[in-house]
């Protein structure tokens, strides 16, 4: 490829990478501690009502720490590229051989996002919104962008984050639109005012592109909507996401010392988080999660790199790693984690009830039914995982 940087040889293994990644699969997992049904059990609770916070999607603008569990996904997606890569060249891959895994990876993501996410429905939901298909439809391009400088790397995240902003700046909704037809109400306290409305739920180029483009796929009824506002295109400002991530991952693999790798990160992280909130402040894109505006991916992306910055300061710079040992255990295995949560807890608290009476998760009385289930899934998937780790198995894409 033109341009294309020469990869030095792998260096070894960076822990904060698997304890991050261990870390927001936990967060994602830990939705089976139901701390919204604790927070209304006990709403006098401070406690509960933090956590069920916290565990929850913010409404349209805003952030909680739920909300930046898929930008850590995909951001953590483009820090493993570049030492993938220099694994691969080591191994003496070509571009063409690199290239077509790449391809199928891609590929297999945006199909296992699909099938996840058709497990409770009548037929196969062709939707592309999920985790999964928003990072395989990006995986391709940020492959072909790990193979070029940091320049370019630069030049395409502005490309992206400019003309996302763009395209939703100059779009004019249909004159008869009716957000009650597309499951907004009219009296929704979320809508934004002014320039900002540029980024409404379900009345955006995006939400317009889905209604055609999801239409193409075979349906029980036609789709006119995301109940969360979520998009397709939303992958092209992910890849952006993700692209903050490529150039994260370079400068780990750099040749800095640790002080200086830790203090460019947070100074990154603190300048993103910072320009995000100017922007929304400015009135000229709200930051909003569920449809990745631009904002978003300076405000999300801007925590990614704090959030890394403080695991590489624990674990590899001060070399203090041994906590992170059970979160190490899930980010090894992040796909079986991920494909887990979504498919055996039903199984997991079915065998329970079965075998130990339909009321063992009352044993701490009923209102805490919900929590104790939760940390007994909890557990039992985390000894599934540690098993496959010292098996050394680990499942890969």
């Amino acid at each position: 490829m033109a341009d294309a940087v020469p990869q030095p040889p792998a260096t070894g293994r960076v822990a904060a990478i698997d304890a991050y990644r261990g870390f927001v699969m936990f967060l994602m997992i830990a939705e089976v501690l139901h701390l919204s049904r604790m927070a209304k059990a006990f709403p006098d609770d401070p406690v509960w009502r933090f956590l069920a916070l916290h565990q929850t999607h913010v409404e349209w603008t805003g952030c909680t720490l739920h909300d930046l569990i898929q930008p850590s996904f995909s951001f953590l997606v483009g820090v493993a590229l570049p030492f993938s890569l220099a694994a691969r060249i080591a191994r003496g891959q070509s571009f063409a051989v690199q290239a077509s895994h790449a391809f199928w990876r891609s590929i297999l993501l945006v199909f296992l996002g699909v099938f996840l996410r058709s497990t409770h429905s009548k037929q196969t939901n062709f939707t592309f919104e999920d985790t999964l298909s928003q990072i395989g439809l990006g995986y391709y391009f940020l492959f072909l962008l790990g193979h070029l400088r940091p320049r370019w790397q630069w030049l395409a995240f502005a490309l992206i984050v400019v003309g996302y902003w763009a395209a939703f700046a100059v779009y004019s909704p249909p004159p008869d639109h009716d957000p009650a037809t597309v499951g907004v109400a009219a009296d929704w306290p979320h809508h934004p005012t002014g320039f900002a409305a540029h980024w409404d739920k379900n009345n955006n180029p995006a939400w317009a592109f889905d209604r055609w483009f999801l239409n193409l796929f075979p349906r029980d009824k036609p789709f006119t909507h995301n109940g969360g506002g979520y998009a397709t295109l939303s992958f092209i400002p992910t890849l952006a996401t993700m692209i903050l991530g490529l150039i994260a991952g370079g400068w780990l693999r750099g040749e800095w010392s640790s002080r200086g790798k830790f203090g460019m990160m947070v100074l990154m992280g603190l300048m993103l988080i910072g320009a995000g909130v100017t922007v929304e402040e400015w009135g000229l894109c709200p930051i909003v999660k569920r449809i990745w505006t631009p904002s978003w991916v300076l405000f999300s992306g801007g925590w990614c790199f704090l959030i890394l910055a403080a695991f590489f300061l624990t674990t590899d710079w001060i070399g203090f790693s041994g906590w992170a040992f059970p979160l190490r255990v899930i980010g090894a295995n992040s796909i079986v984690a991920y494909c887990a949560a979504h498919l055996i807890e039903g199984f997991i608290l079915d065998s329970f009830r079965i075998h130990l009476g339909t009321n063992v998760f009352k044993s701490f009385g009923t209102a805490y039914e919900p929590f104790v289930s939760g940390v007994v899934v909890l557990a039992v998937l985390w000894l599934i995982l540690y098993w496959l780790y010292r098996q050394r198995i680990f499942v890969r894409i």
